[in-house]
């Protein structure tokens, strides 16, 4: 990213431009880098480094939907930092990325409509003074890619990728959000469901895998939403037959109707049903590499931050 200049400062103020180490990472991992001010024409002091992770997020508000932008992560990497006039400053930091950050690529591919960013704030007088705002692509953790390569085997389609507000019922989380995949259903199962959505919710230790499927309602019969639940470990969703469980649950959703809850946990054991929550019923992102095969990163990973500049106003 090109060196923003400090505002606060006027002409011939400092500048910021931080740079990451690799714009790659997975949930749970570290983004490290480097905070790199370049001194002014004049000594300053700046009062705090700041460095945030954010999202876009959709917001249900009674019939309406609209898009907003929320940080779920925020760290001070420094503080009262003096900047000689024309000197250079460098701060390392790393930047922890929570479990349940959304999946931005799969198979080296962005996902549409999905951006995580590492934006850089520096407190000067009190007042924050807007700089750097950096993307990450967050890759599936394994666990994540075997739920997703099922998919493609299995021939669903990517539809959209979304995050909404909101949180889901018996399912713990630490965000305020949570992401949907949302995927048109493979062919034989056109004429029955309509869409398949499907969210992760992981921990250090587990993945909670949670699928909704619309059902079309018929001439003898009703459609509606039917959920289903699934919770493991890492290990475990690493070396699942995810492609029969995925199968298995859909053609039950598609013989029974609307409403069908079907879930295992890590044991093997049927799991709690899961009941719809806020917002959930919509959006969300990604397949794995056949889904979203041809899709390339480059100029749409630019446009998709080209606006980022209005975020926190």
């Amino acid at each position: 990213m090109f060196k923003r200049m400090l505002s606060a400062f006027g002409v011939g103020g400092p500048s910021v431009d931080t740079v990451l180490d690799s714009p790659h990472a997975s949930p749970g991992q570290l983004v490290t880098g480097q905070v790199r001010i370049q001194g002014g024409s004049a000594d300053a002091e700046i009062g705090q480094v700041v460095l945030s992770l954010v999202t876009r997020v959709e917001v249900e508000h009674g019939d309406h939907e609209y898009g907003g932008v929320s940080e779920f992560l925020r760290v001070v990497v420094a503080q009262s930092v003096r900047v000689a006039a024309g000197q250079p400053v460098s701060i390392p930091f790393q930047l922890p990325i929570p479990w349940e950050t959304p999946i931005t690529a799969v198979g080296g591919a962005q996902l549409p409509g999905m951006t995580v960013g590492v934006r850089t704030e520096l407190v000067i007088a009190g007042a924050p003074d807007k700089g750097d705002l950096d993307p990450v692509l967050i890759h599936p953790l394994p666990s994540q890619d075997a739920v997703l390569n099922a998919f493609g085997q299995l021939g669903f389609g990517f539809r959209s990728a979304d995050v909404e507000a909101g949180r889901l019922h018996g399912v713990p989380q630490e965000l305020g959000f949570y992401q949907e995949i949302e995927f048109f259903p493979p062919a034989h199962f056109a004429g029955r469901i309509q869409q398949v959505e499907l969210t992760f919710v992981a921990s250090p230790h587990e993945l909670f895998v949670i699928l909704e499927a619309d059902r079309r309602g018929g001439m003898f019969s009703a459609g509606g939403d039917a959920f289903g639940h699934f919770r493991l470990s890492h290990q475990e969703a690493q070396v699942a037959d995810w492609a029969s469980s995925i199968n298995g649950w859909l053609a039950q959703v598609a013989e029974r109707g609307g409403g069908a809850h079907h879930g295992y946990d890590q044991h093997g054991h049927h799991g709690g049903h899961h009941g719809r929550g806020m917002g959930m019923g919509t959006v969300v992102a990604a397949g794995a590499a056949g889904v979203v095969g041809g899709m390339v990163m480059g100029e749409m990973l630019d446009d998709a931050f080209e606006d980022f500049g209005d975020f926190g106003e």
